[in-house]
């Protein structure tokens, strides 16, 4: 019995190799590749990742005129209770894709570390243009601001983590779109 399952969980993992072996092929493709090299640059996003996020945006990110739009398409932006004079912000608004927006979260949660670059992420912006990797670095330095200062105000860990994955949207946006 417990070869059996032993047996089964190889068998899935090495599906899962394959499969994400397969999925590194497809990330090189030419008409993918410049893009998803860009967002491998940043902390938190590696191929699966940046090819994912750059596909469920359908390639094309400069449909978003500015960054805030994708934010609010993403479904990260807070949203809005207006009666009379009142004003209230409420929980996202989660339109969008959902694929993306969880993937964005998913990478926000690395923002909380203090900003460095280690021997991956050095690994992974290696032949990168100067302004990507500035755009990264301020990325690392910007979210890990906004990180401790919300947890200083007593903010909850969610919250803050979508905080830091809205605005880590826009400077994924801002690599992207970049000439």
């Amino acid at each position: 019995m417990f070869a059996d399952l032993l047996a089964a969980v190889d068998g899935l993992t090495s599906r899962k190799a394959s499969i994400a072996l397969r999925l590194s092929d497809v990330a090189t493709d030419e008409r993918w590749w410049p893009t998803v090299a860009r967002l491998r640059a940043f902390r938190g996003i590696d191929t699966l990742t940046a090819l994912s996020v750059h596909l469920e945006l359908g390639a094309d990110w400069k449909r978003f005129e500015r960054a805030p739009a994708l934010g609010a398409w993403l479904g990260l932006t807070p949203s809005l209770s207006q009666s009379g004079e009142r004003s209230q912000q409420g929980a996202i608004n989660k339109t969008g894709s959902m694929l993306a927006r969880r993937l964005l979260v998913e990478s926000a949660w690395h923002y909380g570390r203090e900003p460095r670059l280690g021997a991956t992420l050095a690994n992974r912006q290696a032949g990168q243009p100067e302004q990507i990797l500035a755009i990264s670095n301020r990325a690392q330095q910007r979210l890990y601001k906004v990180n401790k200062a919300m947890k200083a105000r007593g903010k909850p860990h969610n919250v803050v983590v979508v905080a830091c994955a809205r605005q880590l949207a826009g400077f994924l946006w801002a690599a992207a779109t970049a000439d």
